[in-house]
Parts: C-alpha cells; structure tokens; sequence
C-alpha cells in the first residue's frame, strides 16, 4: 500500500506568515547607555568582522562614518582587537569584545577580553619602547598599537579578568565639547 504525500519536497511552510524587518529610524544624537558585547574568534577574520560591526553600531548610535571620533574610536578598537588576536590569543579560545556609551553619551569605552593571561601591556605613563620588527628598509613594523591608543583615547589601561584566566584592555575615547555641538550630541 502506498500513500501520496501531501507536499513533495517534505518542507513545511510556516503557520503563521513573517512580518518583513523595517529597519530602525537613524537617530540623530548619541542616546546614552548602549551596549554592544559579542565574542569573536581569535582570527585576523574575528578582528576585522569586530571592527566592522563596532563601525556600524557607532553609526546607528549617532557617530556618525566619516567623523573624527567615528574613526578614532574604531581605529582604538582595530589596534585592542589586533593585539588580542596576536598577543593574547590560545588555541581554540575567543576574543571578547564590549563597547559602550556612558551616560553623558560623549565617551565610548571599547574593552577587549583575551584568556592569555602571562602577556600584560606596559601600563600607561610607562615609557614605551615600541619593539622593533626592522624590513630590509629599517621601518618599523610593529610595536606602536598601545602608543597610537594612548594618543586617540582619552585613557586606557588593562586589569585581570575576573571571570577565568586572561586580561581586559579598555579604552575611553571622549568627544570633544565643539565635536559634541557638531554632532549634536548632548
């Protein structure tokens, strides 16, 4: 005895029809308090991709593309993202990655969590002799990611992590006032 199915291909269709997404109205000033978290692979790929959804969250928050604190907050976290990727990555563990708006929505704090915990940054204020990786012309090549961080933010530093072995390097990036009027923003 054979039966016909009811539907061929054996998918089934949804009971209830989806509503299509509407995207959400660009706001025009920084509304205080938002949060991004998200983990990361501890890959160049992970880097990148975390720089490129922290680019768009500041924009939908009110930072927007082509500012100069847009870029310095994303080049602070493109520098914290690359360290954590070549200094504080483990095999088979993830980079944490955290950016917020303070209340008086003029500062971002971007903070990146890796689980090596035996590598710690020079605290700021430290004189900083960048490590010299020298090409055949004599340039640096690396070294220069926490010092290029110390003159975009306004601070950072780093503290252990408290939930499991590794470290948090945070950085402040804090708007200037006649930025703020520019912007709009509180």
């Amino acid at each position: 005895m054979t039966t016909k199915p009811t539907n061929p291909t054996g998918t089934t269709q949804p009971s209830i029809p989806c509503a299509p997404l509407k995207a959400a109205p660009a706001p025009d000033r920084i509304t205080p308090d938002h949060t991004f978290e998200m983990r990361f692979t501890s890959t160049p790929r992970g880097a990148r991709l975390a720089r490129r959804l922290a680019a768009v969250r500041l924009d939908a928050w009110g930072i927007p593309y082509g500012t100069d604190p847009h870029d310095a907050i994303v080049l602070i976290l493109a520098e914290l993202t690359a360290n954590a990727v070549q200094h504080g990555h483990v095999p088979g563990r993830d980079f944490h990655l955290r950016l917020h708006t303070a209340p008086d929505g003029r500062t971002v704090r971007v903070e990146v969590t890796d689980t090596r915990g035996e590598r710690h940054p020079r605290r700021p204020g430290r004189p900083h002799r960048p490590a010299v990786h020298a090409d055949a012309s004599g340039e640096e090549e690396a070294g220069r990611g926490l010092v290029l961080v110390s003159h975009l933010a306004t601070r950072w530093d780093w503290h252990p992590r408290s939930d499991g072995p590794g470290k948090t390097v945070w950085a402040e990036y804090t708007a200037p006032r006649d930025m703020c009027l520019a912007l709009q923003l509180p």
